[in-house]
């Protein structure tokens, strides 16, 4: 489904660009709740030598901490990428209520591609999933970032 731009998604957008500007793959997120950006992350896996610093991940830890609670029901998550199966499963245990991507993956996503995780009966939680939302300009800071590195 395609949605007008949102200040949220051109947050994510920026952070993603930050992102790149770091030597990290471009992807940036933000969790809203009630309408405020509560917590915000990009990509950290290279400067950290984590590979599961998927600014999903990063946002969630940092959204929980920030109300001080393990579960993020009534947030929502804007990111500029399809999230990949781990970040997927992060979702649903974080039982966020809703999720907004930009990019789809289909090397790499797990919600419209792949294990399609939040369709699976072994998921506990399916968050509401909006997907296209600047679709295009986060798919080009994406392809510009590893044309960049070939």
């Amino acid at each position: 489904m395609s949605l007008p731009p949102s200040p949220h998604m051109a947050r994510a957008l920026a952070l993603a660009q930050a992102a790149a500007s770091r030597g990290e793959v471009p992807v940036g997120a933000v969790i809203v709740k009630d309408g405020a950006i509560i917590a915000e992350a990009s990509n950290t896996m290279r400067a950290a030598r984590n590979p599961t610093l998927h600014a999903e991940m990063v946002v969630i830890q940092a959204a929980c901490a920030a109300l001080d609670q393990e579960r993020l029901e009534g947030c929502d998550l804007w990111v500029t990428l399809e999230p990949c199966a781990m970040c997927a499963g992060a979702i649903a245990h974080a039982r966020l209520s809703r999720l907004y991507y930009a990019a789809s993956d289909p090397k790499g996503g797990a919600v419209e591609h792949g294990p399609r995780l939040f369709g699976q009966p072994t998921c506990h939680h399916r968050p509401e999933v909006y997907a296209g939302l600047c679709e295009a300009e986060a798919a080009d800071q994406l392809r510009r970032f590893f044309e960049e590195r070939r």
